[in-house]
């Protein structure tokens, strides 16, 4: 008997105002594995982010985490399931320092009693530093250990991608949504941020989706890729055949640099 995908996405539509944003995509993931996402601007990856994640509701269409119907559910509710993102536009807390940006995002994902908080009892206390340790390390996989009492905002660009991973980790997912992770970074950065995200995949046993318009990082990374194409999956495959898809270098790859697997 086989297993369930841990998602599975079937015909999902999204309309706005009689303009399909998305039409009839399905995918599917498992644990361990990275989907690419990849197709021009206006293709529908950033629609299909949102309604995975509850952020908006799909017009038609289901949405199951393992084996459970998400389709309808709101964004925190999806986010204790275990679906956790980042965004295009980086969305940290500025005025807070590193550590703290991962400690607000640990509290969606844990519950202290109310007798626990206000009386400051031992088993607040314990689970407090728990989770401190756990943010710690977190940042520390990301390379930001040592700038955890810096003021987030006051992060070069390329370090604040990183803690926005980070920040998405510490809710403990099964499934990680990246936007474009690799946006404004350097050879070098991306290369860093290449094996950060291997590392985060093996690690923590995740399912990853990558939007990423890098097609050196998605080429080398993904497992699988899915082009959309004004909302419609064109293609689903490996990288290598992908690249020799006629259709998909037509409308997609042909308007990019030359991919190259090195």
């Amino acid at each position: 008997m086989s297993h369930p995908h841990l998602l599975q996405v079937s015909h999902l539509t999204k309309t706005f105002r009689g303009l399909r944003a998305l039409q009839d995509v399905s995918l599917f993931v498992d644990s361990g594995e990275i989907l690419g996402v990849i197709g021009p601007n206006g293709a529908g990856k950033t629609t299909l982010f949102n309604c995975l994640t509850g952020y908006l509701p799909p017009t038609q269409g289901t949405i199951l985490l393992q084996s459970q119907d998400i389709t309808r559910l709101r964004m925190p509710d999806v986010t204790q399931l275990g679906i956790a993102r980042t965004f295009q536009n980086i969305r940290l807390f500025g005025a807070l320092s590193v550590l703290d940006n991962v400690r607000v995002a640990q509290q969606l994902r844990t519950h202290f009693g109310p007798l626990e908080f206000v009386l400051g009892l031992e088993s607040f206390r314990r689970k407090e530093r728990a989770l401190t340790e756990e943010a710690l390390h977190h940042l520390e996989l990301f390379g930001l250990a040592e700038q955890a009492n810096f003021q987030a905002g006051n992060l070069p660009y390329g370090m604040q991608r990183r803690l926005e991973i980070a920040r998405a980790l510490a809710t403990s997912p099964r499934l990680l949504l990246l936007d474009e992770p690799a946006a404004g970074m350097n050879v070098s950065e991306t290369d860093a941020l290449h094996q950060m995200i291997l590392e985060v995949k093996h690690r923590f046993d995740l399912a990853i989706i990558l939007v990423e318009h890098d097609m050196r990082l998605v080429m080398n990374i993904c497992d699988r890729i899915m082009v959309l194409n004004y909302g419609r999956v064109l293609a689903t495959d490996t990288p290598e055949a992908i690249r020799r898809n006629p259709e998909v270098i037509e409308s997609y790859l042909g308007r990019t640099h030359h991919v190259e697997a090195s």
